[in-house]
């Protein structure tokens, strides 16, 4: 996912399948919606590893991948939907379709494992273990998501727009601010990575943009968010109508500060 703005209350988005493989049913509009990732963020990841062959996990369009292969990696791509991976090849990246946990790999070996916005829809024991595998001694595991905030005033109007809609999601987005939420998320991931034992301590990076978001462009990102392409009836319509007042409410766009949060550790030389 793009933005997470809260995960699910029982804090194991990993058990709602239906949701994390809806994401392709538009994959035009998620490539063409979704946020990118900083370039700091793959060369941060990509300093001091053995070689630049990537495997990314849940590549989806590529998007997660461009900043990787800008910075020099050859990045490999493994994606459970199909028509997700289809985009990604499109951009030039060779990908398998299969989930993680049940890809062959036959014997191939990575400097990284990079997952963005995708690994809270893994197990984070089993999908750690199955990185440990795949890594060379010394190639780091590296997951990442961009987390956004808008200003309080506009994610406070958003939250109540959600809350007047029947949308059926698991959580109301906006409620509270994201990046404070999705601390479960990230100690998930960290804890699965511990509990191989085959890795350093997991370590925390942060990069901080900002970007200003037009009326069109958020209406655009919203049906792509986790759950949404599932809002029953005329839900979704009447959601968008709410959200479009909103921002047209404070001048037809609003700022969004994005904090791309990694967990990174580095398989050990045993």
């Amino acid at each position: 996912m793009v933005t997470l703005p809260s995960p699910p209350p029982d804090d194991t988005p990993h058990r709602h399948r239906r949701i994390a493989e809806s994401f392709g049913a538009d994959a035009d509009r998620y490539d063409r919606a979704r946020p990118r990732y900083p370039r700091r963020l793959a060369d941060a990841v990509l300093a001091g590893l053995p070689g630049r062959r990537v495997l990314d996990v849940g590549i989806g369009t590529g998007i997660s991948a461009l900043p990787f292969r800008e910075a020099g990696a050859d990045v490999f791509g493994v994606e459970a939907d199909p028509r997700m991976a289809e985009l990604a090849r499109s951009r030039g990246f060779e990908v398998e379709v299969s989930r993680l946990e049940d890809w062959k790999s036959g014997g191939r070996l990575f400097d990284a494992v990079t997952a963005g916005q995708t690994w809270h829809w893994i197990d984070p024991v089993a999908g750690a273990a199955k990185a440990a595998s795949l890594l060379r001694p010394g190639g780091r595991l590296a997951l990442f998501w961009n987390v956004g905030d808008p200003d309080p005033r506009i994610a406070s109007a958003f939250a109540d727009v959600y809350r007047s809609v029947d949308t059926r999601l698991p959580f109301t987005p906006w409620a509270s601010p994201a990046l404070g939420g999705f601390d479960p998320i990230t100690a998930n991931a960290t804890e699965g990575i511990r509990g191989t034992e085959a890795f350093t301590a997991p370590e925390r990076l942060r990069f901080d943009w900002r970007t200003t978001i037009t009326r069109e462009a958020w209406l655009d990102q919203v049906p792509t968010m986790g759950g949404h392409n599932r809002i029953p009836g005329g839900g979704l319509a009447e959601l968008l109508d709410g959200l479009g007042r909103v921002i047209d409410d404070h001048g037809g766009s609003f700022s969004m500060h994005y904090a791309t949060i990694a967990i990174t550790a580095d398989r050990t030389r045993t």
